[in-house]
């Protein structure tokens, strides 16, 4: 996958995002909400819960989700190869169409973690 694609579902997740709160989504205002609740440290550090999204992410093959969590990840100090544990278990989870998956959580990595 090129950086013009990670780029183009970066800018894709942007746009529907303010839209949904340009329009007043009551849904989405609460499941921005969840998802606050659901990353925020508890038993398991925001860190941890972004790793084991990878690996759900890599395991549903949704590509938004990956590019996010990774990035998330990074910035919540995963390191690259915690990160590559993750994508390994989402592997491992959903069998040979979740290496499909990975190649994209791949891309994303060198991305996130070349700067």
């Amino acid at each position: 996958m090129s950086r013009e694609k990670l780029q183009d579902l970066t800018r894709t997740r942007k746009y529907a995002h303010q839209k949904l709160i340009e329009k007043g989504s009551g849904v989405y205002r609460a499941f921005l909400e969840l998802e606050k609740v659901a990353f925020s440290d508890g038993a398991l550090k925001k860190r941890e819960k972004e790793l084991i999204a990878i690996g759900i992410s890599v395991r549903i093959n949704c590509e938004s989700c990956m590019q996010w969590h990774i990035e998330q990840a990074a910035a919540a100090g995963a390191s690259y190869d915690e990160v590559l544990e993750a994508v390994e278990v989402g592997i491992e989870m959903g069998g040979g169409p979740a290496t499909v998956s990975a190649r994209l959580a791949l891309q994303v990595m060198e991305e996130v973690y070349e700067k």
